[in-house]
């Protein structure tokens, strides 16, 4: 493994040069800043790796279940195992897609799980995604370049090997492809994770299109290249979020997405990966309720723990946090990416007396959770080892069967006193072996 810290600095140069960034759109400015890549993979044990592929399998065919549930018959509200107030104030849940039910049934195609392990060994989730969960891309292409600069490490070490998942993808595609070409739609050049989007364009053999490529003819997609030729779409793996995605359907001001979309797809003339509608699954209020979906979808105990979680709706939580505020970590439920997430014992007297009141106000807008002093796993900087925190998003596709994919992105805080690891945050990744014997 000592080959490829000497190779470390020529990988991120080559990363660059391909285009492995990651952009930042904020305060109307578009930054692009480099994903720092580190050497020194996290090096999963194939038992470890099992339990873990059990459990995220588990977690996915619940979190499917439950979405097809409550955009159906909501049996799992009207049995009171979830308040409705939590489906029905949740902006993730989209009033269009009551009643759609999607090619074969899957809602979830893709699914980005978070991880941390405690420094106890356990895995705990942090965080479901299931809207448009990225990051695949990310260690495909480090390892990739990785094996080129080092073959004798590769060569040496067994580990599974992770160039399948665009196979993967390529299959989730097809199996819900209605009739017609694969296509992912791309916000265009500026979106953050635009180099991921080309990518798998290119693995699959998909058409990377934008909005602008693609129409809606008697409730059928085209696609129609620069020629004026047509081909029908069968399954439009779309990095666009819920709301940019069809004017005429959700935000009448996208110039994104694509008019009469939705409409397509309610008559099942294409399949749309992930579907709409799935950010109520990824809620983070949602996430409290999920050990509870497992046993009653699934009739089973949950095999990964979610981290101790409270949620401020109910009183019993309410005065645990108030109690406890110093020693929890808070998300504001509306936030991805790393923002709306801070430390109690990070503010001032007033800036608490501040939050607490806004928390009384808003409880469904919170959740907190106890603060999980996850492992430290080393990373290479100024030409020496150091601990850093880390997480470890995986990545659960479904097609007919749920699959876990034998690699992972894991993300970590280039900040030794920080525990945020997002990459928009100014975290920086590694590749993540998993052994295969």
């Amino acid at each position: 493994m000592d080959e490829l810290f000497e190779h470390a600095s020529t990988v991120n140069e080559l990363l660059s040069r391909y285009g492995v960034k990651f952009g930042i759109y904020k305060n109307g400015q578009f930054n692009e800043q480099l994903f720092p890549f580190d050497p020194i993979p996290r090096i999963i044990k194939k038992a470890e790796f099992e339990h873990l592929e059990k459990g995220l399998i588990q977690r996915v065919d619940a979190l499917n279940l439950f979405l097809a549930d409550i955009y159906g018959n909501k049996q799992i509200v009207k049995d009171k195992v979830i308040p409705e107030e939590f489906i029905f104030s949740s902006s993730g849940f989209l009033q269009q897609c009551d009643g759609v039910v999607p090619p074969k049934n899957i809602f979830s195609h893709i699914s980005g799980i978070d991880l941390v392990q405690a420094k106890d060994g356990t895995w705990y989730i942090l965080e479901d995604n299931l809207r448009v969960p990225s990051g695949a891309s990310y260690p495909m292409i480090a390892r990739s370049l990785c094996r080129r600069t080092s073959p004798e490490t590769f060569a040496r070490t067994k580990i599974e090997d992770n160039r399948t998942y665009a196979d993967m993808l390529k299959e989730v595609m097809n199996f819900v492809n209605t009739g017609g070409i694969n296509v992912i739609v791309t916000p265009g050049r500026y979106n953050a994770a635009f180099f991921e989007h080309s990518y798998f364009a290119e693995k699959t053999g998909a058409v990377l299109t934008t909005g602008k490529d693609l129409v809606v003819e008697n409730d059928n997609v085209y696609y129609v290249d620069y020629q004026g030729n047509r081909q029908r779409v069968g399954a439009l793996y779309r990095r666009i979020s819920d709301e940019f995605l069809d004017p005429m359907t959700f935000r009448e001001d996208s110039v994104i997405g694509i008019p009469h979309l939705f409409e397509a797809y309610k008559k099942g003339n294409v399949a749309i990966i992930n579907a709409p509608g799935n950010g109520i699954a990824d809620d983070k209020g949602i996430y409290y309720f999920v050990p509870k979906m497992i046993k009653y979808y699934l009739n089973q105990e949950p095999i990964l723990n979610n981290a101790p979680t409270y949620v401020p709706f109910y009183k019993e939580d309410m005065d645990y946090v108030l109690s406890h505020f110093d020693d929890l970590v808070i998300k504001d439920v509306s936030e991805a990416g790393g923002y709306g997430v801070f430390f109690g014992n990070s503010l001032t007297k007033e800036k608490k007396e501040e939050f607490i009141n806004k928390l009384k106000a808003e409880p469904r807008r919170f959740i907190a959770q106890e603060v999980i002093d996850f492992l430290d796993i080393d990373v290479f900087i100024d030409g020496k080892r150091a601990p850093r925190k880390a997480d470890l998003r995986a990545f659960v596709l479904s097609d007919g069967t749920t699959k876990v994919w034998k690699s992972g992105l894991t993300r970590f805080s280039r900040n030794p006193d920080s525990f945020i690891v997002n990459s928009s945050q100014g975290g920086g990744f590694k590749d993540t072996w998993i052994l295969s014997q």
